[in-house]
């Protein structure tokens, strides 16, 4: 393969982790199989002892397909390795559980997307894991909170779905002088926006599913990190709990890898102009966007962040009003996925969030009236005409 470490980003987006067969294809090959074959029983066993370069033994463990993602994602994070994942899910899980055993203590933000919280706060102590959740905006409560014998702090960059930033480099000071490691759920600020392991992460994952599909098509996950620990702790979990993403969805993923610059950076500019238009409005109550000076944690999203990303929150009076919202939209649609090439409308309190309870909601800022969105590629000035009737009728 071709040394693009030397290259501008978009660069390694659309060339980085090629593997082309004899044939000297422009699109990059769909290897779909299950097995390889070997030349020789020797050939076998040696492989079995030790891969070779680009060698490839069952596809729970790897496939051609599946490493071109894998190294193209690394390329453009800055990661030595990558091991891609059935799902966004199947990253978390594989992540966390590869490291931690019972008697272990993690640190979490308590602002999480509602299966990584089910992961934190129910699966890890059920397994003998001591979790300790923070407010993770507040240094203090971290450095409260991590301890000498802390294995692992996690958070998401930008929470899920009231945008609460976290200052990635400033977490990551206070863990590593306890020797914790850094687990960083980047999906929100995408690769694009901000490059975790360049402000301290240590392990940084990804649902493939949102903007690196970016097309509403399939499921998959990635997770980041040293060679050391791709290889050593990491593979030898997923390879053997089965959380292997399938070589059509990596070839999916692989090709939405080739225009993610410029669809984050587009989605990122119409959800700027949304905010503004929002905040306008006397009936919208709240509006949270990382890139306004209104943000709470403003100064902290311009330090780490090229600009407010793709997601926006709303609020509205309360439910009824938010669902009549929802209901009057005719470009933007109703769903619980974002990062698509389509704007996206989600009310948290009753999908993504539901199975958490009202207090618990209150206390992440998760309102009746809470709408999240995720700026699509549609005219923005198709979107606020679309908005405009919505609220007049909310």
């Amino acid at each position: 393969m071709t040394d693009t470490s030397d290259w501008q980003h978009r660069t390694k987006l659309v060339h980085s982790g090629a593997r082309r067969s004899q044939y000297g294809e422009v699109a990059e090959a769909v290897y779909l199989t299950q097995g390889f074959v070997y030349p020789t029983a020797e050939a076998a066993e040696q492989r079995f002892i030790e891969l070779g370069e680009d060698e490839f033994i069952y596809a729970r463990y790897g496939n051609p397909t599946v490493a071109a993602f894998e190294d193209r994602i690394a390329a453009i994070e800055g990661a030595e390795a990558a091991f891609a994942t059935a799902s966004g899910m199947a990253a978390v899980n594989g992540a966390l559980f590869s490291m931690l055993k019972a008697g272990d203590h993690v640190v979490s933000a308590r602002a999480l997307f509602g299966s990584c919280l089910y992961i934190v706060e129910t699966l890890l102590p059920r397994f003998g894991v001591e979790v300790t959740f923070v407010d993770g905006t507040d240094l203090d409560q971290w450095r409260a909170a991590v301890r000498d014998d802390t294995k692992l702090v996690f958070f998401e960059t930008m929470s899920n779905p009231v945008l609460e930033v976290i200052d990635v480099a400033g977490v990551a000071e206070i863990a590593h002088a306890k020797g914790a490691m850094v687990v960083a759920d980047n999906v929100f600020a995408t690769p694009i926006l901000m490059r975790a392991m360049e402000r301290g992460a240590d392990v940084v994952i990804y649902s493939a599913t949102k903007h690196i599909d970016g097309q509403g098509r399939c499921l998959g996950g990635v997770v980041l990190g040293t060679e050391e620990f791709i290889r050593g702790t990491l593979e030898p979990y997923l390879k053997h709990t089965g959380g292997a993403l399938s070589p059509f969805n990596a070839w999916v993923m692989l090709n939405g890898l080739t225009t993610l610059d410029l669809r984050v950076r587009a989605q990122a500019a119409t959800a700027a102009r949304l905010a503004d238009w929002f905040a306008e409005k006397n009936t919208v109550t709240r509006v949270l966007y990382p890139g306004r000076a209104d943000h709470p944690q403003h100064d902290v999203a311009a330090s780490q962040m090229e600009t407010g990303g793709t997601m926006l929150a709303i609020e509205l009076a309360d439910q009824a009003a938010a669902f009549r919202f929802l209901n009057a939209a005719t470009v933007a649609i109703i769903s619980n996925n974002l990062g698509d090439a389509r704007t996206i409308l989600t009310h948290p309190a009753t999908t993504t969030h539901q199975r958490l309870d009202e207090e618990t909601r209150a206390a992440l800022g998760i309102t009746p009236g809470t709408i999240r969105i995720s700026a699509g590629l549609e005219d923005a000035d198709d979107l606020i005409a679309d908005f405009a009737q919505a609220l007049a009728k909310a």
